[in-house]
Formats: structure tokens, sequence, C-alpha cells
């Protein structure tokens, strides 16, 4: 049954009658097995997120390279990680999710394993920079987004909110061990492990993922049968053009300004100079990157539950919430370091980590209502002002700790910064149910 109804949506045919699709019909729908394997994917290519904390003080001691060289080429991979993000979203569509994560994964690996033998700065911004940043940059939310834009209809909100938390539970896994890993071995083998974990999801995205539910004769989760579209030709002209076209409206640069600052405030400053700062004011590396691990924890928690709260309330408001919240902390973060973990130090990382990507869910669902089928691109493209973001302040971040001798001004900045997206948040139009974009727009 399930070949038949796979061959009539190639062939354009009608479907088998709904009795028949009934029957096929498994107790627990794929659509979860294919989130399973993206949230796997997501966590071993976010496996190397974990390491550029960790690293730039290793590096900077044997190399003798500044911390705003290392911050460049940190900023690289985040800059291409966004900018490769609309037309990854857009390749899937030509190519298949398969194809475009699986070569995706080996270029994460590649760059990380080939990075062992590096021995000018150069060398790291191409491996770090240019293929660990284009491989997770064809990873990023989008690769979420398109996973459940397709295999979803109910329960999208949830289902994002589960996959973005991928990226938090593999700097929970891989953080203490890289930290331990470095400690103890060095950076090399740290570099290997997380080329290696890389490596290691592809077969179970080749053999478990597939790219659309007609391909296994289903409709998506909670909605309507339909055949699988025709491969979208022209794939990076797709994403200028929906970029175009979303440029035009004012909310989607309010979205992106506010993203922008979101990734400033996180990847940027907390994954990347939290463990360099904690270290600044005496405390140990595996401490401090044990806190960022605690983040991971909270920020699962966190993104589930704005997940959960986007399905329920008005996207806007929470991301004003989110950022105002996400800012107040931050204000206080040079107060609470200290060369041990304190109880103040644990409540903002507490309260951090539940924050950290909570904005992604109602970012994602306002993309969906303003944009309609272009929404995964259209995402794709504000999560590329959140890494150009993150990448301004990785860079900007070493340079402040090289000129003023602490991160104290990069802090107080970036608490002003999450006030700005708070109001930016608010003022996004909201669209009726009956202006919603039609779908195939």
């Amino acid at each position: 049954m399930t070949e038949t109804i796979e061959s009539a949506a190639r062939d354009g045919r009608p479907q088998p009658p709904r009795e028949a699709h009934r029957r096929s019909r498994p107790r627990i729908h794929r659509a979860w097995l294919v989130a399973a394997v993206t949230f796997v994917t997501i966590i071993g290519g976010a496996a190397f997120n974990s390491l550029p904390g960790l690293l730039i003080d290793p590096l900077h001691t044997e190399f003798g390279w500044s911390r705003g060289e290392i911050g460049l080429a940190v900023s690289i991979d985040m800059a291409l990680y966004g900018l490769t993000a609309p037309f990854a979203a857009a390749l899937m569509d030509r190519f298949g999710i398969r194809r475009v994560v699986a070569v995706a994964l080996t270029m994460v690996a590649a760059g990380a394993i080939a990075s062992v033998w590096m021995t000018a700065s150069w060398q790291l911004m191409v491996y770090w920079g240019l293929l660990v940043g284009l491989g997770t940059g064809s990873m990023a939310m989008a690769f979420a987004a398109t996973v459940t834009n397709r295999w979803f209809v109910a329960r999208r909100g949830l289902v994002t909110g589960i996959l973005t938390a991928a990226g938090a539970s593999g700097q929970l896994v891989f953080l203490p061990l890289c930290a331990w890993i470095v400690d103890e071995h060095g950076w090399r083998p740290a570099s290997v492990t997380v080329g290696l974990a890389s490596l290691v999801v592809v077969p179970f995205v080749w053999l478990l993922m597939r790219d659309h539910p007609a391909d296994v004769g289903l409709a998506p989760y909670g909605g309507a049968y339909a055949a699988k579209p025709a491969p979208a030709r022209g794939a990076a002209r797709r994403a200028v053009r929906v970029l175009f076209d979303a440029a035009r409206t004012g909310p989607f640069w309010l979205l992106a300004g506010a993203f922008a600052i979101c990734g400033a405030s996180t990847n940027g400053l907390i994954r990347t100079h939290f463990v360099p700062s904690a270290h600044d004011h005496h405390m140990p590396i595996t401490v401090a990157a044990s806190l960022l691990a605690v983040i991971g924890v909270f920020d699962v928690i966190g993104t589930i539950f704005s997940g959960w709260l986007t399905d329920r309330f008005d996207a806007r408001r929470l991301l004003a919430v989110y950022y105002a919240l996400r800012g107040i902390s931050l204000l206080f973060l040079p107060m609470l370091m200290a060369p041990d973990v304190r109880p103040p130090m644990v409540f903002f990382i507490v309260f951090y980590g539940l924050d950290w990507v909570a904005t992604v869910p109602p970012t994602l669902a306002l993309c969906r209502e303003q944009y309609g089928d272009d929404s995964a691109i259209v995402f794709g493209w504000v999560l590329a002002s959140h890494q150009v973001g993150a990448a301004v302040v990785a860079f900007l971040g070493g340079v402040a700790r090289d000129v003023f001798g602490s991160y104290d001004v990069v802090w107080y900045a970036a608490g002003a910064l999450c006030a700005m997206a708070a109001l930016m948040s608010l003022v996004i139009r909201r669209v009726p149910a009956s202006e919603e974009p039609a779908v195939g727009r």
C-alpha cells in the first residue's frame, strides 16, 4: 500500500481512498521519527559550537595569536552559519533534506579534523570559518523549520521548541567532555572528537531521514495528504528573491534586527566569551564550561516551554518579555564573576538558560504568520542576521578584552541592546487571520 501511495504521489495521480490510507498509517506517526533524527543531527552538528570558547586561551598560549584574531575566525564561522541558512533551505527544496545534511555534516567533520594540523591563523579561518561555517549553516535552524513545515501541521510550536533545544542538548553533552579533553589532553583531541561526532550522524540521516511525508505515503502530522511537490529549481535565485520580497516589508527588518541582538547576546557573547571571561576571574576552565553546560540543560526546558507558549499566546509579547529579562540579567553579570561558583551565579545560569533560545519558536511563528510558504527561507535570512550579530560581537568581544583588559563593557552594551530588541518585537504588526499569506504564495 505504501508503494502504491508513493507511486501515485510521484505520478501526480489521485491518492488512494481515505479508508485505505487510514489503515496504512502507523500507530506512531513517521513525522516523530523524522523529528527524532533531526534532533540527533542537530546535536551532532552542534558539537563544534562547544569548542571556540574553550580554545581561545589554548590557541593564544600555543600560537601567540591575539584574542581578536581567534575571535575573527569564530566570527567568520558564525556569519557563514547564518548566511548559508536561507540557501540551504532552498537547496533542501531542490535536492532533498538527506543529501544536503549529509554533505554538511561531512564538511563540519573535515574542518574540525583538519584544524589539528594548522600552524597559521589563516588556516584557522579556513577550517573553522569557511568549512565549519558552511557545514553548520546548512544544518541551521532553517533545517528545523523545513522539517517542521513539511512534516507537521499540528504541534508545530512544540516541535520547533524541541528541535531548537537540540543545539542546547549538544552543548550539554559536548561542553563538559571537550573541557575535560582540553584540560587533560590538549585542544587537538577535542577537535577530533567533535569531527568524529559529526561523521557518526551521517548514516542515521541517510537511512532514516525522508524528505517529504509523501515519500512514505503519509499526510503530515495533523494535516491532509498532499503529493510531493516537484524539485524546486533555481535554489539560490529563489532565496535571493524571497529576501528582496521580504525586505520590502517592515516586519522583516524588525524580526531581523531583534534576532541579530539575540545572536549577539548568546552565541557571540556568552558562548564565545563566557569561559575566557570567567577564567580572567581565576575560575577553572572546566568549571566555567560546566556552567555553560548547565545553561544547556535549562535551555532545553525553556525552549520546549516557549514552543508550548507560542501555540497559545501572542508571539510578539513573548519575544518582548524574553529580550527584556535577558538584558536585565546581562547588566548584573559583571558583578557575579568570581573564582568559584556562588549562588547568584547559579541563579544567572539557570535564568539565562531558560531564556537562551526561547526566542526561536515565537520568531519562527511570526515568520510563518507573515510570509506563509516562504517562511522557512525568510527565517533563514532572519537567522542570518542572528549570526551576523553573533559574529560582530564574537570579534568585538575579543578586541574589547585586548583593549580594556576585561569584558565588562561588552556585558553592559549587550544588556542595553536587549532592551532595544524588546521594543522592536512589540511594534511588529500582527497579521489578521483573513490577511494571512495564502499557501503557494
